[in-house]
């Protein structure tokens, strides 16, 4: 392949011919400036130069491969070229938001002293970047449901159990007959690499030796494949398809992941649009505040961007292309046409809907509302309100009814019992494995896996439970505390 300079490079940084270099390699991507799910402005904001460091942390290693034509990848930069790259990476002064990052991963606490899943989100937050912390944290509008996701446990209690044999504990489950040490589950979340550069590789690892299972995002930041190669040939991963548009192209993923061998399909049903995430959004606008000051309307002049403002945030665009038709009678039929892999819908996020996924006999339902990225009700209202109102889908569903409360919703142990007693299998979390880790890495996860199985233990010994089967509806009460008002008359 021809080798180019940088000055030949940057000739080319418009939308008539537009290059980028990505990893010392030069790809022509002009005719996919307008299929790009986040607009052209982004990629021309890199054109005629190197756009590795904007690129990596999104995309997995084999995007490029997969969207554009062998043609287009038009060779490597020469050896003085890299070598400029290279020493211009050195000189770059480190923004603001760099240094306090580096200061603050000099002050982390020791592993040890991490107790809490709440210890392990406030260190990532000090260590994290800016724009992977809106990313990770944001949520969409006022943010009203992501605390509510979490306040939601706080109106359940238990009505625990004495004097029952407790001293051994088996908090071990089986999720669409896969075995778990606990019952939790890493669910699907994306980017992982931009809050460490081995990213979902970190979770692998750990829920492997940890004896629990992964999710992967379809937007996960490797690919589905470059994840199932670093897993260990026993390990039990299950794939988070967002279904394309084109039926096609969406047929031609699930048999790959088929053939790589992941062990169920979790159709995403609760992000056919990205959510109105702001804090996400304002991201890019604080950071250049942070370099350059403030900006001020100009008055007498229109102030709008040329090319407006990238409400998609940091991924949003990743949905872009997302199936926005999907139904029941048509969408689940095309799935089992095409698979002998467990489906389950995630995403269910009232009773009705729960009670059509039973009826379209699918394997599982995944309650979420995508890390509160819709206004809808927590998960575990959602949860109660079918064992309320129809605990039958319990039994049409057999054991494979799943609570993902994503959106900083599980804070505890005592959460994730307090869903299993109301019936759900295995509860799911995404969040708590970012902060993990971004902060740790592998080593992070272990821990929170640790700790929420000491707690999930602990829990289940104190309410009368000595295997997860022992746990009961009847062992929790929803209670609304409402204040005692003296009335004057």
């Amino acid at each position: 392949m021809p080798s180019f300079t940088l000055q030949q490079v940057a000739q080319h940084k418009s939308q008539n011919s537009c290059w980028v270099i990505i990893k010392n390699k030069v790809y022509d991507v002009t005719e996919f400036l307008p299929e790009h799910p986040g607009g052209a402005a982004i990629i021309l904001k890199y054109g005629g130069r190197d756009a590795t460091s904007a690129y990596e942390p999104i995309h997995p290693p084999d995007a490029l491969d997969k969207n554009l034509p062998a043609s287009k990848h038009l060779g490597y930069l020469n050896g003085e070229s890299i070598n400029i790259l290279q020493q211009e990476k050195l000189k770059a002064k480190k923004t603001k938001d760099e240094r306090r990052v580096e200061l603050a991963r000099q002050r982390m606490p020791p592993l040890s002293r991490i107790l809490s899943l709440m210890d392990m989100e406030n260190v990532a937050r000090q260590v994290l970047s800016h724009k992977a912390l809106a990313y990770y944290s944001s949520a969409s509008d006022d943010e009203i449901t992501n605390s509510e996701n979490a306040r939601a446990f706080t109106r359940f209690f238990f009505r625990a159990r004495v004097m029952r044999a407790v001293a051994h504990c088996d908090p071990s489950t089986t999720i669409l007959g896969f075995r778990s040490s606990i019952p939790v589950f890493v669910s699907g979340a994306a980017l992982a690499k931009l809050g460490h550069p081995d990213g979902e590789l970190n979770i692998t690892r750990a829920a492997c030796k940890e004896g629990i299972i992964q999710m992967i995002s379809s937007n996960s930041s490797f690919s589905a494949a470059d994840i199932m190669a670093s897993a260990d040939q026993s390990q039990t991963l299950f794939f988070q398809l967002y279904k394309h548009r084109d039926d096609d192209i969406a047929e031609r993923r699930v048999r790959e992941m088929e053939n790589l061998g992941y062990k169920a399909i979790f159709l995403t049903v609760d992000a056919i649009v990205a959510g109105n995430r702001e804090r996400d959004i304002r991201s890019p606008w604080i950071l250049e505040e942070q370099e350059s000051g403030p900006v001020y309307f100009a008055s007498g002049t229109s102030d709008e961007p040329k090319d407006g403002v990238n409400v998609f945030g940091t991924a949003g665009a990743l949905v872009a292309n997302d199936d926005r038709d999907m139904t029941w009678e048509k969408t689940i039929p095309w799935l089992r046409s095409i698979t002998k892999l467990p489906i389950v819908i995630k995403g269910i996020q009232c009773v009705e809907d729960a009670i059509l996924a039973a009826e379209a006999k699918v394997d599982g339902i995944l309650l979420s509302n995508h890390g509160a990225r819709c206004s809808s009700l927590p998960p575990l209202e959602v949860l109660y309100s079918i064992r309320q109102q129809h605990p039958e889908i319990f039994d049409k569903l057999e054991d494979s009814l799943f609570s993902d409360p994503l959106a900083g919703g599980i804070r505890r142990g005592t959460d994730i019992i307090k869903a299993v007693c109301l019936g759900a299998k295995a509860v799911g979390l995404g969040r708590p494995f970012l902060y993990a880790q971004s902060a740790y890495g592998q080593s992070g996860v272990s821990k929170i896996i640790e700790i929420l199985r000491r707690e999930v233990v602990t829990a289940m010994r104190l309410v009368g439970a000595s295997t997860i089967r022992d746990l009961r509806p009847e062992m929790v009460q929803r209670v609304d505390w409402h204040p005692h008002v003296h009335v004057k008359l």
